[in-house]
């Protein structure tokens, strides 16, 4: 039954899809990050109905790219753009680490927020509107979202309070760690064999993976670790760079098709 619990937290916390309801107490949240990547995969299973919806209907590029780019934002509720907003417009306060902690912690958000925000979802439209293996993007909302869990109980805290410590603290660290390596290996096989193209895997892995040892630099320099904030931070940047790989790997295999 804990498991069920700590799946229910984590579903309850990081997306809007109904689940019963648990108390919020830390036993109930042990295993919930091992859990966070099944919330990826029912986005990433979304994507794929959605794709054929569009197949079977005729539906143009522009409203395929449309709700793709919404769908993470209707499953999760918009947490983890929060965090991006947040993170932002503390990075672009350019003031000392103290100061964009706290900035963090402002509700409002600021012009800067907006910019960064449009500018990733035009981003994002845009490559969604050119992509055609949309597997590999698929298994992108699962893979971010294990770096993530793996970054949450490995990566030095900014804060010792705060949301993100409320699913670390009472992690069992180990058995989290194990689950989310095992999850991240076995994404890595789905988008190098099974996306029906090993080139555009073993990008996209090389994306995620740098994406998160950026993520550690980044967070490190400038907030002397990661909070909740950073996180949402993390999972759009991955995302956006997930999708990029995918566009420029197709792009490759036009241009050495031409070439050869």
């Amino acid at each position: 039954m804990i498991f069920l619990r700590s799946l229910a937290s984590a579903f309850l916390m990081y997306s809007r899809i109904p689940m019963p309801g648990v108390e919020w107490k830390e036993e109930n949240r042990r295993y919930s990050l091992c859990f966070f990547p099944l919330i990826g995969a029912v986005i990433g299973a979304l994507l794929l109905l959605w794709q054929r919806v569009c197949h079977a209907a005729g539906i143009g590029s522009a409203v395929n790219a449309a709700v793709c780019v919404l769908i993470p934002v209707i499953v999760t509720g918009g947490i983890h753009i929060d965090g991006f907003c947040d993170t932002t417009d503390a990075i672009s306060s350019y003031s000392d680490r103290q100061k964009r902690l706290e900035i963090m912690k402002d509700p409002h958000i600021g012009s800067f927020a907006v910019i960064g925000l449009c500018g990733m979802f035009i981003l994002q439209f845009g490559l969604f509107c050119e992509i055609k293996n949309c597997f590999a993007a698929a298994v992108g909302y699962v893979l971010s979202r294990s770096l993530s869990g793996l970054a949450a109980v490995t990566f030095r805290s900014a804060k010792s309070g705060g949301a993100l410590q409320n699913f670390v603290k009472p992690a069992h660290k180990a058995v989290t760690v194990s689950v989310l390596a095992v999850i991240v290996l076995l994404c890595a096989a789905a988008v190098i064999f099974l996306s029906g193209a090993p080139n555009i895997g073993v990008i996209v892995c090389a994306a995620a993976a740098l994406s998160f040892v950026f993520y550690r630099f980044f967070s490190y320099r400038n907030f002397g670790g990661i909070t909740g904030d950073t996180e949402g931070w993390f999972l759009q940047i991955t995302e956006t760079a997930i999708l990029a790989a995918v566009y420029i790997a197709e792009r490759l295999e036009v241009l050495t098709a031409l070439l050869w």
